[in-house]
C-alpha cells in the first residue's frame, strides 16, 4: 500500500495484531521540542509528514518538560488528529502517578483518546514488578484509562538491555497481562551488540505484538563511527521485521531524507544489508556508539525518581 504525492512513496505495515496499519516512518516527538527547533518548524514538520503519508506520531510525557507533546497537540488540530495513530509514553510506576501523567498527556496533545500509551524506560529488572503490582501498579491506571476510552492499546519501551525486555514480557505473562506493542533500539550497531533485533524482535513477532524501532541513528551518534550513511542506517532498520521506525526529525531536510530512504528501500537486497553489517561490525563492539546501553546518560528516570513514585507499600512494609 502506498501513498503518492510530490513523488513520495510510503510503505504501511501491520502494527502487530491491533488491526492498525502504520507508516514505515513515524515522527518522534523528542526532537520536535528541542530548544533549537522553533515551534513553527515543529508544526510544519508534523503537517508536512501527514500530507506526505506519515500516519504515526510518537511522544512522551517527559519530553522537553512537556513542550514536545504541546507542539504535537497544536500541530494535530483542525482535523489532523484523526489522520494519525497517536502514541505517547508515561514514566509513573504507581497507579496514582500514572493516571496523572496520562491525563496530562491527553490535555497537552489536545485529544480525548491516545491510540497507544507505553510504560516508558523499562531499564531495570524490578520495573515490571512495580508496574504490574496488583494493588498500586501503574498498569492498573492503564487498564482503567483503556476502559474509560482514554487510550486504546498498551505497550512498553526501553533502551538498556534486551534481556530486560524479555523479563518484562515474562513477568507480564505471570500476571496474565497481554501487551500490544514494544519499542526498542534497532540499528546497525545493535545488530552486533546486546541485540534487541536478534533477541527481542523475534519474540514480539511470535506474540504478534507491534514492533516499534527507535534509535536507528542514535541521535546521530552512529554516524560518528563513519561506517554507515543515514540512508544505510534507515535501510537496515527497514529490513528488519518491525512495524514502524520512529525517526527523530528536526528539520524539513531530515524529513526529506526519511522519505528518500522509504522510496529507495524496495531496491535494497539482502547482500546490501550484509554489506552494511560487515562495515559496522568492528565499531559496534562494546556498545561504543550505543551509550544508551552502556551509560545512564539517556536514562531520564535515573535522575528524576519522582517521576516514578514510591515503591509499593507491600514492599516498604517488609523493611525493618
Amino acid at each position: 500500500m502506498t501513498n503518492k504525492g510530490k513523488e513520495d512513496v510510503m510503505i504501511y505495515r501491520d502494527l502487530g495484531s491491533t488491526g492498525e496499519k502504520v507508516s514505515l516512518i513515524g515522527i518522534g516527538g523528542w526532537h520536535l521540542g528541542l530548544k533549537y527547533v522553533d515551534g513553527k518548524t515543529a508544526i510544519r514538520i508534523v503537517h508536512e509528514a501527514i500530507d506526505r503519508g506519515i500516519n504515526c506520531m510518537d511522544n512522551c510525557w517527559d519530553y522537553n518538560g512537556g513542550v514536545s507533546e504541546k507542539r504535537m497537540g497544536k500541530a494535530l488540530e483542525k482535523g489532523r488528529r484523526e489522520k494519525v495513530f497517536l502514541m505517547t509514553k508515561i514514566d509513573g510506576r504507581t497507579k496514582k502517578i500514572a493516571a496523572e501523567q496520562i491525563d496530562e498527556s491527553l490535555k497537552r496533545l489536545k485529544t480525548d483518546r491516545i491510540d497507544l500509551v507505553q510504560h516508558h524506560e523499562i531499564l531495570r529488572f524490578e520495573d515490571p514488578h512495580r508496574i504490574f503490582d496488583e494493588k498500586e501498579g501503574s498498569h492498573l491506571a492503564m487498564l482503567e484509562a483503556q476502559k474509560a476510552g482514554k487510550l486504546r492499546f498498551i505497550g512498553f519501551t526501553g533502551h538498556k538491555d534486551p534481556r530486560i525486555h524479555l523479563h518484562f514480557l515474562e513477568t507480564a505473562d505471570e500476571y496474565g497481562i497481554k501487551l500490544d506493542a514494544a519499542q526498542m533500539p534497532v540499528n546497525v550497531m545493535d545488530a552486533h551488540y546486546r541485540s534487541f533485533s536478534k533477541l527481542v524482535v523475534p519474540e514480539l513477532n511470535k506474540r504478534k505484538m507491534g514492533v516499534l524501532a527507535m534509535k536507528t541513528l542514535a541521535n546521530g551518534i552512529i554516524l560518528k563511527s563513519k561506517t554507515a550513511t543515514p540512508i544505510e542506517c534507515l535501510h537496515y532498520a527497514m529490513s528488519q521485521p518491525v512495524s514502524v521506525i520512529i525517526a527523530g526529525i528536526d528539520s524539513p531536510k531530515i524529513l526529506d531524507q526519511a522519505f528518500e530512504a522509504v522510496k529507495t528501500f524496495p531496491e535494497i537486497k539482502k547482500k546490501d544489508i550484509d554489506a552494511i553489517l560487515a562495515k559496522t561490525k568492528s565499531e559496534a563492539m562494546r556498545g561504543k556508539y550505543e551509550p544508551f546501553k552502556t551509560s545512564s546518560i539517556f536514562d531520564g528516570t535515573a535522575t528524576h525518581q519522582d517521576w516514578l513514585g514510591k515503591e509499593p507499600k507491600r514492599l516498604r512494609d517488609l523493611m525493618p
